[in-house]
């Protein structure tokens, strides 16, 4: 097969997987709208930038966080090197001091395999349980965490086209001792992947030559995590995100961009992670917009090169399906090799579990 045939028969199979996901959505349902599934860090955002927009991003990004927002964002970073670092105080407005998250990321252009190769660690940090007996007495105490290794590579298939995979090793330490008469404990390990891609429009009319961009991201597609035996492994959670970016503005020091993602968690209980890609959507148009999960932001920088970000964005989810609402804002600074970035979520709800969250970056270009 030549190469202009190999690029369009990569092309086909990433069309085939979104349309047949996107076709398939009045055909197939299940019963449950309360969604479980384990591992749920999974699906928290994990950089400062992206959370100040909304939570928006896949048709974006264009930084080392590319491996958990959309891989194929690796494909289009080919000038240098970079190291990304966030931490947030996690669940803020439940009051607990040492459940923290943390998330670093890196990625650097090999020209010998022409693409570019990425590395995540995804780290919750639940804290220390303490152990007691039937009497309610004290008799040890441990610490409990999950985390994520991921290793990902992003590649350019046409100038406007990328495409990107991450494969992912996931540990959950939620407890260390086995309960009653079952076989496993509170340990767990699997695995998962990545299928991404974004386009980004270098040609066609003003309105749209390097302004739009549209991105598509499946995500965390593995076996079920078992941690006590096989009929009680939790799937999972398999999600689709789709959006899309305009630059509004982009001249000498200043560029506005406008984004908006949808979220849809592919996730069945009764079903392994393949068939759920199909049996977990819900009837008519109308259940499947209510499952979604959206949100938009917007990122203005000023200075050339980049110097000064402001952010904001809002996130809104069905109450049947969760009925998280929250807006946030953010601000980035740039200087030399270097990159701060800050985000806020502000809620509706004061004693709301996400109000209040903070999350911090640090960024090294070089």
């Amino acid at each position: 097969m030549d190469k202009i045939s190999s690029k369009r028969t990569v092309l086909f199979i990433f069309t085939f997987i979104f349309l047949s996901l996107s076709l398939s959505i009045s055909e197939f349902a299940f019963a449950q709208k309360t969604i479980t599934t384990g591992v749920p860090f999974l699906l928290i955002s994990p950089n400062s930038r992206a959370s100040g927009m909304g939570e928006s991003f896949v048709a974006i990004s264009d930084d080392a966080t590319a491996m958990h927002w959309n891989p194929s964002g690796l494909a289009f970073q080919t000038s240098n090197t970079e190291i990304n670092f966030t931490h947030s105080p996690w669940l803020a407005g439940l009051g607990i001091s040492d459940l923290f998250y943390d998330y670093l990321a890196a990625k650097k252009y090999i020209p010998s395999i022409k693409g570019t190769v990425g590395v995540d660690l995804t780290y919750l940090n639940i804290g220390e349980i303490i152990t007691t007996n039937e009497f309610g007495d004290r008799t040890g105490e441990y610490k409990a965490y999950e985390f994520a290794l991921g290793v990902g590579y992003g590649t350019k298939l046409t100038d406007d086209l990328g495409v990107g995979i991450v494969a992912r090793l996931i540990y959950s330490r939620l407890s260390i001792a086995k309960v009653g008469n079952e076989q496993g404990d509170g340990k767990a390990f699997t695995t998962s992947f990545d299928l991404s891609a974004l386009y980004k429009f270098s040609k066609g009319p003003k309105f749209i030559k390097d302004k739009l961009s549209l991105g598509i991201n499946l995500s965390n597609m593995g076996p079920k995590i078992v941690y006590v035996d096989a009929d009680q492994a939790d799937p999972l959670p398999t999600n689709l995100r789709f959006g899309l970016s305009y630059k509004v503005i982009k001249n000498e020091g200043n560029e506005l961009t406008l984004s908006a993602d949808f979220n849809k968690l592919l996730v069945n209980n009764k079903d392994a992670f393949y068939k759920a890609l199909f049996t977990s959507w819900k009837g008519g148009a109308g259940e499947i917009l209510q499952s979604l999960q959206s949100s938009i932001g917007a990122e203005y920088w000023y200075g050339s090169p980049r110097l000064i970000a402001l952010r904001a964005g809002y996130f809104y989810e069905d109450p049947e399906y969760g009925n998280r609402k929250y807006l946030t804002l953010g601000a980035g600074l740039r200087y030399d090799l270097y990159g701060f970035d800050f985000s806020y979520i502000s809620t509706a709800e004061e004693n709301h579990p996400l109000a209040n969250t903070l999350r911090f970056g640090f960024v090294i270009n070089f």
